[in-house]
């Protein structure tokens, strides 16, 4: 499943607030707009959103998924502003990929 979820979280709202009739849900993977220290050691703070995409996950037994090298995932054109990781990978953890997996920088 490829989510995109806008700065408002739309799509968590959606998951979260709809009864999903999905089987076999191998990988969840996206855009998500949410900024936590959990996989961005640069950003200070914990979000709720974690934890709204978090408890998602869980109801399809996926976990988060590191990569082999950490890189952001969004790199700003102003140089003021700083990259972020706000694109993730949920896989299951008993899966070959799981922690096993390269973002490519460019």
């Amino acid at each position: 499943m490829n989510i995109y979820s806008d700065l408002s979280q739309l799509a968590l709202k959606y998951l979260k607030d709809t009864e999903v009739n999905l089987n076999n849900v191998l990988i969840i993977t996206g855009d998500f707009n949410i900024r936590d220290n959990f996989w961005d050691p640069s950003f200070p703070h914990h979000s709720s959103h974690r934890d709204t995409l978090f408890d998602i996950t869980d109801s399809f037994r996926l976990e988060i998924s590191k990569p082999t090298e950490s890189f952001p995932t969004r790199y700003s054109n102003n140089v003021q502003d700083s990259n972020l990781v706000l694109d993730l990978v949920f896989l299951q953890p008993n899966s070959t990929e799981y922690n096993n997996h390269y973002i490519h920088p460019d």
